[in-house]
């Protein structure tokens, strides 16, 4: 179902948009790249921890909100046993993709694409579900003073962490989601904080998504 673009929906085309770099990056394997496999377990360890601050977020601030203006709680109940089953597919990922980062190996490159295609579907079922059927019952809500509340504490980041989401948040960032994050933060701001703060991020994760025929 089509909706209005949320700052929930940027985040989740940033989730999209690494996974599909990381499936893409595990075709044609060079047999032994232990450098590239090193290199994508980094990425995903950056895109690991980040999904995993936005469900923590959800878990202890979002959802609570939600219960306490009458949002079904069954729902809310299935939005963290998603979250669960998200960490667990999660989890094997990070497993396989340690293993060819070790070995470099075509077998385990192969073992690492079909996770990340279980990981794919999982993630993208609740992302939809998420975008479907629980930002329609918040958007009433926006102007509340208890989504204040919960916006500020969700901002609430050290800027070193700030910055290095924003700087992941924007690499590669389609024109929807650019746009949107405009018209919420001055784009002075996301600027400074992206190249001052997330300088780790540029310099050590963006790299790692580049096509391997680009750099040569």
């Amino acid at each position: 179902m089509a909706g209005p673009m949320t700052m929930n929906r940027v985040i989740h085309a940033a989730v999209r948009r690494d996974l599909q770099r990381l499936s893409t990056a595990l075709d044609d394997w060079q047999d032994g790249d232990r450098g590239r496999g090193t290199e994508l377990a980094r990425a995903f360890a950056n895109l690991h921890a980040e999904l995993h601050h936005h469900h923590v977020s959800e878990d202890t601030h979002i959802w609570p909100m939600l219960a306490s203006v009458g949002v079904d709680a069954e729902l809310l109940a299935t939005m963290e046993s998603e979250h669960e089953a998200m960490a667990e597919t999660l989890a094997q990922t990070s497993t396989a993709l340690d293993s060819l980062a070790a070995t470099g190996s075509t077998a385990d490159a192969l073992g690492a694409k079909a996770s990340v295609g279980r990981t794919q579907e999982i993630v993208e079922q609740h992302l939809r579900h998420e975008e479907d059927e629980l930002e329609p019952q918040l958007a009433p809500h926006h102007d509340s003073a208890q989504w204040k509340a919960v916006e500020k504490k969700l901002r609430s980041r050290p800027l070193g962490e700030t910055g290095r989401f924003f700087a992941w948040l924007t690499d590669g960032m389609g024109d929807p989601e650019r746009q949107f994050l405009r018209s919420t933060i001055p784009p002075p701001v996301v600027t400074v904080l992206t190249r001052t703060f997330g300088r780790r991020y540029t310099r050590e994760i963006a790299p790692c998504w580049e096509p391997q025929t680009s750099r040569h």
